[in-house]
C-alpha cells in the first residue's frame, strides 16, 4: 500500500464514511490539532524525567488517537464502530492529578512556563490541548461532538499543567511565579 493516494491534490480530504471536505474544514482543523497534540505528547513522553509517567502518557496518546478517529468520522455516513472516551478515562486523569498534587507545594501565584525543557514541553502541550479544545467546542456548535471528548480535553489541559509542575519538582527546578507590576 502506498502512503500517497493523490486524492487530496484538489485540496479536499476524506472523512471516515466517505464524505470529502476541504482541508480547511473545522472538523479537519479539530482532528489535525489532536494529531499535533498527540505528536507533541510523544515528545513530552520522550523527555519525561519521571519514568513511571511514560506509560501513563502513552495511555493518554492512545485516548487522543481515539478522539482523532471519532472526529475524523462523518457523523451521518460513518458505519464503523469507533472506540469512545469513557468516564473512567477522565477519572484516570483526575486520579493522576490528585497524586501529583499531593507532592507539590501549594499554588499561590500564576506560573510562567520554563525552567527546564521537560517543563516547557509540558506547557506547550497544555497550550496545544487548549487550542484543540477551543476548536472542538466550535465544531460542536455546528455538528454534534461527544461531550466526553470536550470533558476529556478540558481535564487533559489541567493534567498537563500539573505534569509541568510535577516535572519541575522532580527535576528540582524552581518554578518562576508571575506577579503584576502593581
Amino acid at each position: 500500500m502506498k502512503i500517497y493516494t493523490k486524492k487530496g491534490d484538489d485540496g479536499t480530504t476524506g472523512l471516515i464514511g466517505g464524505t470529502r471536505v476541504p482541508k480547511y474544514h473545522l472538523r479537519i482543523e479539530s482532528y489535525g490539532t489532536i494529531d499535533e497534540l498527540n505528536s507533541y505528547l510523544g515528545l513530552v513522553r520522550d523527555v519525561s524525567p519521571v519514568e513511571d509517567l511514560k506509560a501513563e502518557l502513552k495511555f493518554i496518546q492512545d485516548r487522543l488517537f481515539m478522539i482523532g478517529s471519532s472526529l475524523a468520522a462523518d457523523p451521518e455516513k460513518n458505519n464503523m464502530i469507533l472506540p469512545d472516551i469513557e468516564e473512567a478515562d477522565i477519572e484516570k486523569l483526575e486520579q493522576s492529578m490528585d497524586r501529583m498534587n499531593e507532592a507539590l507545594p501549594e499554588l499561590k501565584n500564576f506560573i510562567l512556563p520554563g525552567g527546564h525543557q521537560a517543563v516547557s514541553h509540558a506547557h506547550v502541550a497544555r497550550c496545544i490541548c487548549r487550542r484543540a479544545e477551543r476548536l472542538i467546542v466550535h465544531l460542536n456548535a455546528n455538528a454534534e461532538v461527544d461531550p466526553m471528548v470536550i470533558q476529556y480535553l478540558n481535564r487533559l489541559s489541567d493534567y498537563l499543567f500539573m505534569l509541568a509542575r510535577f516535572f519541575a519538582l522532580k527535576l528540582e527546578v524552581e518554578e518562576t511565579t508571575w506577579s503584576s507590576r502593581t
